[in-house]
């Protein structure tokens, strides 16, 4: 006799499957969008702000964006369903364009910074894709999604930095200008994409049941994936942040920072090929672990020298930390909620994420200008280290409550 549970649950893969690879392409143009406001907003911010220290707040800016944004992008979706808060986010994308190259025409330092800020709102719906792509997905199938929906980062990687280098110098004196039209365009094109992705509106029993959000984010193991989150995260946005204005700072031309950058996001997607693979194969808070480990270790690089080549390799490496430990993080808590649930927990985590990440980046312009770049690198470690151990006190208390649970003997048949 077939089964039927095994049935459904190829059909609800084989939705996902289809929602994996529209996800990705909008994750690749909308990651594009990011890519561009990271190679060029703090260059942008050094020619606008009243003084260099300054020069990265619209980056700061851009996170606050994400922080403020994951709640509302979760209460949206809850209530009208994830596609309408995909089209909400990839309009506050079109405006970002429109208002930076405003901002950038007229020399306005706050209108540019509040184009960051819709970029970050942009963000934070993009975020959800990868929690989108496991939706209605088996147990096995969840932590590949995630990871493949990612791998629309690795286009982005490429496609966002080229696009400042093609269009940087089209509307001279006025540098980048152009640049933030065309990710006003790329915007409004990803949304036909995002309104494909088959995700029905709640239906009203979607809204009963549940646990209370305490009580899920008691949880250990929500703890430390929110926790290795929040550390992997704002640990990469401070040296990504930093690295295009730092160096410019060692008279390296914007070329290499583009270049720099550019490998960081492919470094940052392309293990997506394997990491759900990996999550499934050793689990996910070993994946994690390895991450954080890969953070500490570009970090060194970075403080070992300020060459291009160093600033290269330091992106590069910290790029496939944060994948590693981002999805693992990811996969972790998606482990810790039930269907009805998903929608407040996942925002919750991306909220604590993203605003551990603000808090962090409003600091990048100040430890670059006042302490320079080896101090940016330096502290990196600390965070990193604290995230190691409480992922291995997690997992001692869960074998501890495994090896002191009772025995049910096997009484045959």
């Amino acid at each position: 006799m077939v089964d039927a549970t095994a049935i459904d649950g190829l059909d609800d893969d084989a939705r996902a499957r289809a929602n994996v690879v529209r996800l990705a392409a909008a994750q690749a143009l909308t990651g594009a969008n990011a890519a561009v406001i990271f190679a060029t907003g703090s260059i942008v911010g050094a020619q606008l702000a009243p003084n260099l220290s300054l020069a990265t707040v619209p980056l700061s800016v851009y996170v606050l964006g994400l922080a403020a944004g994951t709640l509302p992008t979760g209460a949206i979706a809850r209530r009208y369903g994830r596609r309408v808060s995909f089209m909400v986010g990839a309009g506050c994308g079109a405006c970002t364009g429109l208002l930076g190259a405003l901002g950038i025409l007229y020399g306005s330092f706050e209108l540019f910074c509040f184009a960051t800020f819709l970029g970050g709102l942009y963000g934070a719906v993009s975020q959800s894709y990868r929690f989108a792509a496991a939706d209605g997905a088996s147990a096995a199938y969840r932590p590949k999604a995630v990871s493949w929906v990612m791998l629309g980062g690795v286009f982005a990687g490429v496609l966002g930095p080229q696009l400042v280098q093609w269009t940087m110098d089209v509307w001279p004196p006025y540098l980048f200008a152009f640049s933030y039209v065309v990710q006003a365009a790329v915007a409004l094109i990803a949304m036909p994409v995002l309104w494909s992705v088959d995700a029905p509106k709640p239906q009203p029993a979607d809204f009963a049941g549940g646990r209370p959000l305490l009580t899920i984010v008691r949880q250990p193991r929500f703890i430390a994936a929110a926790m290795c989150g929040a550390i992997a995260y704002p640990m990469m946005n401070l040296v990504m942040t930093s690295a295009p204005l730092a160096m410019q700072m060692c008279g390296l031309p914007v070329s290499d920072s583009n270049f720099g950058l550019q490998w960081h996001i492919v470094a940052m997607y392309a293990p997506s090929f394997f990491t759900g693979s990996l999550i499934a194969k050793f689990g996910a808070p070993r994946v994690v672990a390895l991450g954080l480990a890969l953070e500490a270790a570009g970090a060194s690089i970075g403080i070992i020298g300020i060459t291009a080549p160093h600033f290269w390799a330091t992106l590069f490496v910290i790029g496939i930390g944060w994948n590693f430990a981002f999805v693992g993080a990811s996969a972790l808590v998606l482990e810790t909620h039930l269907p009805s649930e998903k929608n407040k927990v996942q925002a919750f985590n991306d909220f604590v994420v993203f605003g551990m990440m603000a808090v962090g980046s409003f600091s990048s312009g100040q430890l670059l200008a006042n302490y320079g770049w080896a101090t940016v690198n330096m502290t990196v470690f600390p965070p990193v280290l604290l995230g190691l151990v409480v992922l291995a006190i997690t997992g001692w208390s869960r074998k501890r409550v495994a090896a002191a649970a009772p025995v049910v003997p096997d009484r045959g048949i």
